[in-house]
């Protein structure tokens, strides 16, 4: 089956099982900022409790948060793990917004792609899986977001090697589907689902998984 084909029977089958999966679960395009510096090595449940504190503390604002004393920033996410680290790259990312943008977080995220892009991978702390998080779910840019589910679940569907690294998956997904953010944003959501309920690390659940045979 042709490579096209394959994504996109592979994508019909998930939206089949699962359902839309309404991803990234964020009331603005700063909280999907904020969400996804906090997500790294860490579950979504933990990022809900991270984000949850600062909403509670008032401080979820671009403004609030780049005032905010690192020290203090961190204890606000602790339930995040890697506090220190994460908020000195919130600030990294914030600081960076605001000494060039101001407040207009607007016209940060309104740069196009490429531009945006190299600046978001420029920050100390912010990877491509970050940045292009950003781009596709605060921006709504199409780009798709690959991770370590994408990887594992094409390599056990032999479509990529072990060594194939992100742009090479990231490419495999672009030149192969249509330049949609809403298909793009979807697919990743549902690689997730799999990847983390049945494609796992060990033992994987794969006589159950939705994709079972492709």
């Amino acid at each position: 089956m042709p490579t096209a084909d394959w994504l996109r029977a592979v994508y019909d089958r998930m939206r089949s099982h699962f359902g839309p999966q309404h991803w990234w679960p964020a009331e603005t395009p700063f909280e999907v900022m904020v969400g996804a510096i906090l997500t790294q090595n860490t579950a979504w449940k933990n990022v809900e409790r991270a984000l949850a504190n600062l909403k509670g503390a008032g401080v979820m604002s671009l403004a609030a948060l780049s005032e905010l004393p690192t020290a203090l920033l961190a204890e606000y996410i602790r339930p995040a793990g890697y506090y220190n680290i994460k908020a000195g790259r919130l600030h990294n990312l914030l600081h960076r917004i605001t000494d060039q943008y101001g407040d207009d977080l607007q016209a940060f995220l309104g740069q196009p792609l490429p531009q945006l892009r190299e600046q978001l991978l420029a920050i100390k702390g912010i990877g491509r899986e970050t940045a292009d998080s950003i781009l596709l779910y605060g921006a709504g840019l199409p780009i798709f977001v690959v991770d370590a589910y994408t990887h594992r679940i094409l390599l056990r569907h032999q479509v990529i090697d072990e060594d194939c690294g992100y742009e090479a998956i990231q490419e495999l997904f672009m030149d192969n589907l249509d330049c949609d953010a809403q298909l793009y944003n979807e697919y990743h959501a549902l690689l997730v689902r799999v990847g983390n309920g049945y494609c796992k690390k060990k033992n994987p659940l794969c006589a159950a998984c939705p994709l079972q045979g492709m």
